[in-house]
């Protein structure tokens, strides 16, 4: 419970690290006030962001489908041999 909460209060609070009125007016229309500091210097700074969005959203769907759903199926599979120690 107490994990659950530290949690919410990190969500709910993401709002009080919106950017300030300077770095807000130096930001692209796409990023204002999200962010602080130097906006992107090119295109290719949202293709690396892009791709490596892509690539944490696709680890996480597969982290937790494969925590859910192993699909070890093979009596050979090491965890039988632990689960079954006779």
């Amino acid at each position: 419970m107490k994990r659950l909460n530290t949690i919410l209060l990190l969500v709910l609070s993401a709002g009080a690290a919106a950017a300030c009125p300077v770095c807000e007016r130096n930001q692209p229309k796409v990023l204002q006030g999200v962010t602080h500091g130097a906006g992107p210097e090119s295109q290719w700074d949202y293709l690396i962001v892009s791709l490596t969005a892509a690539v944490v959203v696709l680890t996480l769907f597969f982290s937790v489908k494969w925590l859910l759903r192993p699909g070890e199926t093979s009596p050979q599979h090491i965890k039988n041999v632990i689960l079954n120690n006779e």
